[in-house]
């Protein structure tokens, strides 16, 4: 039987509207000499699939659609035309500080991240998520608006690594935080993948991608320019730069 992909892009444009006549009323709206919203699309004509276990790295310069991508595989953002087939349970974005309430404690927002992806809470995993974390109980008991960077890092890594599923999304997240967690995230990514889960994973650093990934993209101003092999990939990407200093 033929395996099927668990992640299926077919012609996917997304666009957002842009306020550039700074309208913000109805009467702004009337009162306008101009049209208040104009399109701006993000994603342009994006085809792509991911097969089961397979782990593929995502790159791009800033602005190139590298997060609307990652939001549109978790069906925060629809799109405008094309068709998305996601088939299997995917992790919480694991991005610096996704999903967090900012005025929760980081216990606080453990038990609700928990509760939203439907995973059960108790003492147990409450426990297993401290203990990965590295954040002791006074940190935990206070609002998360107070954390660094790498505190951030640490809470969301060990929350969407606290129950298993099928495809794991991790967006830049090992840019912060020191190199001992850096590492003990690289490991539990190696675990997981070893038991045959998806991972999509963005980076600026194209070593890493490749530590990492098998396949990968390469994005530019929305369009997918590259795919295939990771270090391929990588190389088309630094060679973005290196044409930019000609």
């Amino acid at each position: 039987m033929k395996q099927q992909p668990v992640i299926k892009f077919e012609h996917v444009f997304i666009d957002y509207r842009q306020n550039p006549a700074g309208v913000y009323s109805i009467k702004d709206a009337i009162t306008s000499w101009s049209h208040p919203f104009r399109k701006q699309t993000i994603l342009k004509d994006i085809t792509f699939e991911i097969m089961p276990g397979e782990h593929l790295g995502i790159a791009g310069r800033n602005g190139s659609g590298k997060s609307t991508l990652l939001r549109a595989i978790a069906g925060i953002i629809k799109p405008s035309k094309g068709r998305i087939q996601v088939n299997g349970k995917i992790a919480p974005i694991l991005a610096l500080g996704a999903g967090l309430e900012l005025e929760m404690t980081g216990y606080e927002n453990i038990r609700l991240l928990l509760s939203l992806n439907g995973h059960q809470v108790n003492h147990q995993i409450v426990n297993q998520i401290q203990h990965f974390s590295e954040l002791d109980e006074q940190t935990l008991n206070q609002a998360v608006k107070s954390y660094s960077t790498g505190m951030l890092a640490r809470l969301a890594f060990s929350i969407s690594f606290a129950h298993e599923s099928d495809i794991y999304i991790i967006d830049e997240i090992l840019a912060v935080g020191d190199l001992g967690f850096q590492q003990k995230c690289i490991e539990k990514i190696h675990e997981i993948q070893q038991k045959g889960h998806t991972i999509i994973f963005v980076s600026h650093f194209p070593a890493e991608m490749v530590n990492l990934c098998n396949q990968a993209l390469l994005l530019e101003q929305g369009e997918i320019i590259d795919r295939g092999s990771a270090k391929k990939v990588a190389e088309k990407y630094k060679e973005l730069f290196e044409l930019n200093h000609d």
